[in-house]
C-alpha cells in the first residue's frame, strides 16, 4: 500500500516567535497570535512565543508597516511604507492539525496582501533543544554518527547515577 504525502511532510508547525516575510517588502515581522490563547506547541507552560498560529491570525508585530518599505509604492525618495492589508486567511494551511476548529500554520502557508504582495513563513520560530528526556531516550550509536565528539552513552550514565543518588 502507497503512503500518501502532503506537501506539510517534514515542515514544522509556526508559533508566534516565528517571522514573516513579503516579498515586496524588507522587514521581517514575527507572527502576532490573536485566534487564541491556549495551545502551544513544543512548551508545556504558558510562554505566548510558542501560541499555536491559525489561519485566523492576520496580524504582526511590530504592527504598522510591518513589512518596512513595500516595492509595490515607489517614491522619489524611496519606496513608501507597507501598508499590509489582508486579503483573506492563509492559504496551504495543515488541514489535519486545528486549533478551535482553524486549521494551523506551516512553513508552506501563504497569505496575500491587497496591495500586490506575498506573504510566506520565513521562519517558524521553533528550536531543537536537547533536554533531559532527549538523553535520556537516545540511542548512543545514532547519536554518535551524528555528533562523535559527544559521549552520549557516558551522560546516559551520569544521569542515571544522579538518578540513584536521590533514591
Amino acid at each position: 500500500m502507497k503512503k500518501s504525502t502532503s506537501p506539510h511532510d517534514g515542515k514544522h508547525f509556526v508559533i508566534q516567535k516565528g517571522k514573516a516575510e513579503c516579498n515586496q517588502g524588507n522587514q521581517y515581522p514575527q507572527f502576532k497570535v490573536t485566534s487564541q490563547q491556549r495551545h502551544y506547541f513544543n512548551d508545556p507552560g504558558d510562554n505566548p512565543d510558542y501560541l499555536a498560529v491559525t489561519e485566523d491570525d492576520l496580524q504582526f508585530n511590530p504592527p504598522g508597516p510591518s513589512f518596512g518599505q513595500c516595492k509595490l509604492k515607489p517614491s522619489s525618495g524611496g519606496n513608501l511604507p507597507c501598508a499590509f492589508a489582508a486579503a483573506g486567511k492563509w492559504q496551504k494551511t495543515y488541514e489535519k492539525t486545528k486549533v478551535d476548529g482553524k486549521p494551523c500554520l506551516s512553513e508552506i502557508s501563504e497569505l496575500m496582501c491587497s496591495t500586490g504582495g506575498t506573504i510566506t513563513v520565513k521562519d517558524h520560530g521553533q528550536r531543537s533543544v536537547i533536554n533531559e528526556r532527549n538523553i535520556r531516550n537516545a540511542d548512543p550509536k545514532t547519536y554518535a554518527m551524528i555528533n562523535p565528539f559527544m559521549d552520549l552513552q557516558e551522560l546516559q550514565e551520569e544521569l542515571e547515577e544522579s538518578d540513584n543518588d536521590y533514591e
